[in-house]
């Protein structure tokens, strides 16, 4: 069996990682008759620098790309449109029995619904997600991959039931947990004993890239000035996404923050202030996570990041598509009104760690394989 392997954007690298490990484990151990699988994978190139992309394919181990589209940035559209237009001629070109796509992000849509239309089956992982908010482009894409997708690979529960909803056979849902985590728990000790310096001291880490948050200079305003309150209780590491650093220069906000690096805060006493960093590889960012006093962000990922490693999370956004990292983990979505997001923190440093949960079901180290064993037994 051939197969495809889409990855895009940064969040696509961790996900993808642990499948082709799984693949290359199936196919050593395969009994006599079993189905080999033959996969390429292909980077669209909708992250495209170093910090973004390169970066992650070192850090995780993943082989080269065996396509890459370089389809670099642009608007949904013409991203998505571009995309499409190029993996239309890869799949002509090589005639894969499957396209697997992982996520929510426009190289997601563009391949799966390309995929569709040439007849060819899609699997999707993280099946299932919603946030019931169609304003976030990512709600669209994932109700619509959804819906042309023959494999539908999911997290938690709760995705089941949103899928069935919508009218999804039984037989195409396949509940297999979180190949995030599968990568998070492979790398936890890697990113212990590669970074020997355990940060100096307590301090919150700091993403933003949604829209919401980021496209609107009031909004942002409001956030900074939530975060300069919040860095007089404890040192602030803001690692900023390419996207949000444009939107800082063209608003010309963030004028008190101090622009620093890994090498410095990682070596040094922080002070009480907000530190801007560039985008960390992938092994030094799981270290700051693992070792913050609290989490802010409008990351789906970095919310069940936090639900495992037992670290307060404050997702400021109005909803959550992860909902189970409410009920089950550590995360409080708090959305973007600085005196909330203040206070959350106050209680947050009050109350101290909280009490250690089960992980979700699944989340557990082996949802790739699950998949794998899913997809072995494809005929084709």
């Amino acid at each position: 069996m051939k197969i495809i392997l889409v990855a895009g954007a940064r969040p696509n690298f961790m996900k993808i990682a642990p499948v082709i490990g799984a693949i290359q484990q199936h196919n050593c151990s395969r009994k006599s008759g079993g189905v080999k699988i033959d996969y390429l994978l292909m980077h669209t190139g909708q992250h495209y620098d170093d910090a973004m992309s390169k970066t992650f394919f070192d850090d995780l181990n993943l082989p080269e790309p065996d396509i890459y589209l370089g389809v670099g940035s642009g608007s949904h559209a013409e991203q998505t449109g571009k995309v499409m237009m190029a993996f239309e001629q890869v799949c002509l070109q090589h005639s894969p029995n499957l396209v697997v796509v992982v996520g929510d992000v426009n190289s997601t849509l563009a391949c799966a619904v390309t995929a569709a239309k040439l007849r060819i089956p899609v699997a999707h992982i993280e099946a299932g997600l919603r946030s019931y908010d169609r304003s976030m482009p990512e709600e669209i894409n994932r109700i619509l991959t959804d819906q042309v997708s023959d494999y539908l690979f999911t997290t938690c529960e709760d995705a089941n039931d949103n899928l069935r909803k919508e009218g999804v056979s039984a037989d195409k849902i396949h509940f297999v947990g979180n190949v995030m985590i599968d990568t998070l728990l492979k790398f936890r000790d890697c990113a212990l004993e590669r970074i020997q310096v355990r940060m100096q001291g307590r301090y919150a880490l700091v993403t933003l890239h949604r829209p919401s948050n980021v496209d609107y200079q009031d909004v942002l305003q409001d956030i900074f000035e939530a975060l300069t309150e919040v860095s007089q209780k404890l040192p602030v590491i803001f690692a900023v996404h390419p996207r949000t650093q444009k939107q800082i220069e063209d608003f010309g906000v963030g004028k008190s923050f101090l622009v620093s690096d890994w090498d410095f805060i990682h070596k040094k006493s922080l002070s009480r202030t907000v530190y801007l960093l560039p985008p960390l590889p992938y092994l030094e960012f799981l270290h700051l996570l693992m070792h913050a006093e609290c989490v802010l962000t409008d990351s789906g990922g970095i919310q069940e990041e936090t639900t495992i490693l037992n670290v307060p999370c404050l997702t400021l956004r109005e909803n959550t598509e992860r909902p189970i990292t409410v009920t089950e983990g550590t995360n409080f979505v708090v959305g973007n009104n600085p005196e909330k997001i203040v206070a959350s923190v106050e209680r947050i440093l009050e109350s101290g760690i909280p009490p250690k949960k089960p992980a979700p079901r699944f989340w557990d180290g082996e949802a790739a394989e699950r998949i794998i064993e899913v997809l072995s037994r494809i005929s084709v």
